[in-house]
């Protein structure tokens, strides 16, 4: 049967999300009594830290639960300054809003910024959402790979000084990487500030992944000379504090920029949920030796994976940050959908094609999963013959 709706041209330029798809699947599956082993999803298997969750119900029993100022409350974005502060950006709350979830602060980034034919330039593998929320802004895509420079930046400098000109209005940057878990080096970053001064664009720095950090050091974009009024940089809470359903994210730009993307943030979300505002400010202000214990488990998990692979003959780009890794999954390239197709089928366990990010040839696995439930996938893995 068919519906009577009219659908617009800009949700035509889209698919759904291919991570949240797999995810789905494996979940379905899971429903059905099938044992999947699930790395498909970027979710912390940890649960929220014990003293975040008391600072909700706190604010719950405290009767935070109506409306907050559209842009947040100022007791958190004062703390969200002052984070960014200690990362090197001269930053105050007037320049933050606080968004549900760092995806937001990204939507609205890309709507307030970009126009009908405007060039957006992504590094690519690319998360797979930027696609999409340049294509429903009206956007234009010039990609650049980095796949063949380990995933690295500051090699591809030569291709990125290629793809960008006059014309390109913005660079997305995310560094530690969904999907390479790469952390792109100051070198590489002084490079694309060199690049935005010269042709005058705008930068979003994605560093939802910047407290998952291990043999590097994250540099934030905005810091560096000559980027702090061109740079819209976009954090949260899901991924450092394990609070992924409590949807609570932020951008940090110049004054004026908040003011043009408060109007989309007032006509569209309101305002964050408040009881989740005041429970951020406990996962900024007393959190560390929570988010160090998940830094150290995931770290020893990437280092397990890589030996892993490594007797079974697998090279991998190893990244420094974030939780995932991008397998190589044999020739031809252009197959890694028939071979996540066929791992979550054959062998129970679930990954994200790199064709969904514009790397084909590749599969992403999330090692935000236990070491035995690692074992246990790469273990099916080699039975079925897909290593």
């Amino acid at each position: 049967m068919t519906d009577a709706y009219d659908y617009s041209d800009r949700i035509g330029r889209v698919e759904p999300s291919a991570t949240l798809a797999i995810s789905n699947l494996a979940a379905e599956k899971e429903a059905e009594g099938a044992d999947i082993v699930d790395l498909s999803v970027g979710e912390p298997d940890f649960d929220t830290p014990e003293n975040v969750v008391e600072a909700g119900k706190e604010a719950l029993d405290a009767g935070h639960t109506g409306y907050t100022s559209s842009n947040g409350i100022a007791p958190l974005r004062e703390a969200i300054a002052g984070k960014l502060r200690d990362d090197g950006i001269d930053a105050s709350a007037d320049e933050v809003i606080v968004t549900p979830g760092g995806k937001q602060a990204l939507y609205e980034t890309f709507q307030t910024l970009i126009g009908d034919g405007d060039e957006v330039v992504l590094l690519d593998p690319a998360w797979v959402s930027y696609e999409a929320m340049v294509k429903l802004a009206g956007g234009d895509l010039t990609r650049v790979d980095l796949a063949s420079h380990g995933f690295q930046l500051e090699p591809a400098l030569e291709d990125l000084a290629e793809a960008v000109s006059d014309d390109t209005e913005l660079l997305v940057v995310n560094s530690p990487s969904n999907p390479t878990g790469a952390v792109f080096s100051e070198g590489a970053l002084e490079g694309v500030r060199d690049l935005a001064v010269e042709h005058d664009l705008a930068v979003i720095s994605d560093e939802i992944y910047e407290r998952i950090v291990y043999d590097a050091d994250h540099v934030s974009l905005a810091s560096l000379d000559g980027m702090a009024d061109r740079t819209v940089t976009v954090n949260g809470f899901s991924k450092a504090y394990s609070m992924t359903g409590w949807r609570l994210g932020y951008l940090h730009a110049t004054e004026e920029f908040v003011g043009e993307a408060g109007k989309l943030h007032s006509h569209s979300v309101s305002c964050a949920t408040n009881f989740v505002q005041r429970a951020g400010i406990e996962a900024l202000e007393n959190t560390d030796e929570a988010v160090e214990e998940m830094r150290e488990a995931f770290a020893d998990r990437r280092d397990l994976l890589v030996d892993l692979f490594e007797e079974h003959g697998v090279d991998v780009d190893v990244g420094d940050g974030a939780f995932y890794m991008m397998i190589p999954v044999g020739e031809p390239r252009a197959d890694d959908a028939d071979w996540c197709e066929r791992a979550i089928e054959q062998a129970a366990v679930a990954c994200v094609p790199g064709s969904a990010f514009n790397a084909p040839g590749f599969a992403r696995i999330s090692y935000a999963a236990s070491e035995e439930r690692l074992r246990e996938a790469v273990d099916r893995l080699v039975a079925n013959d897909l290593l």
